[in-house]
């Protein structure tokens, strides 16, 4: 008799968004492949396409305006009790277009994911495909991160590399990049949730246990050819 093996739990995700989601998507798309389930999206914004997008997968839902609110940390406070009421494991970041406060990032250290579109630690911030073309970059790409009280500052997991190609401008690297962001997101999201992803007491990544003192990058993909 073949004793059975019990399936590994899921860990339960709450995704954080401003605009149209589609890093939420892509997220949502590899769930099959990966131990993870989104079980909430909220969004600072009402008309982010990406609430759509979650309502149309079966995920609950919430707003929480941040005009509404006296201060960031009055915001902050409501967002993390939010959050707290699907007791995630994991906290993404997708487009999520605000400055968290240190008490907010605290609440959630070691179990709160960001990615950015850049090869940190180059071009923290915003506007990153106009400064990388701006500086003269051969290479551009994206980065996921453990989110600390420094912006875009914490350890780096994973990253893809995408080459600046002649001609280019900031909408056609950027799209770039993004397809980039949508592969290595759900990747890292995944390692966390299989429990291979954690953050050290000493604040840095460890992957499989080891110490990642230069995160993985993968180069981008080559188109197929219709």
């Amino acid at each position: 008799m073949t004793e059975e093996v019990a399936p590994a739990p899921v860990m339960p995700v709450v995704v954080l968004i401003s605009g149209t989601g589609s890093n939420l998507g892509a997220l949502l798309a590899a769930q099959p492949r990966w131990p993870y389930r989104i079980v909430a999206v909220i969004s600072n914004e009402a008309q982010a396409g990406g609430l759509r997008r979650a309502r149309d997968a079966g995920i609950p839902t919430a707003v929480l305006e941040h005009r509404a609110y006296p201060d960031r940390p009055a915001y902050d406070q409501a967002l993390a009790a939010s959050i707290d009421g699907y007791a995630p494991g994991l906290v993404v970041l997708a487009g999520f277009m605000r400055i968290l406060t240190p008490a907010f990032v605290a609440h959630f250290s070691g179990r709160l994911l960001n990615i950015h579109p850049s090869l940190l630690p180059r071009f923290r911030g915003l506007h990153t495909h106009r400064r990388a073309l701006e500086a003269g970059a051969t290479e551009h790409g994206a980065s996921v991160h453990f989110v600390t009280a420094e912006l875009d500052g914490g350890p780096v997991i994973l990253q893809a590399r995408v080459p600046v190609q002649p001609g280019d401008d900031p909408p056609r690297l950027g799209a770039r990049v993004l397809a980039a962001e949508h592969r290595i997101y759900p990747k890292a999201v995944g390692w966390f949730a299989q429990g291979r992803l954690r953050l050290g007491e000493d604040g840095r990544a460890r992957l499989d246990g080891a110490v990642l003192d230069a995160a993985p990058c993968l180069d981008e993909q080559p188109s197929v050819a219709q």
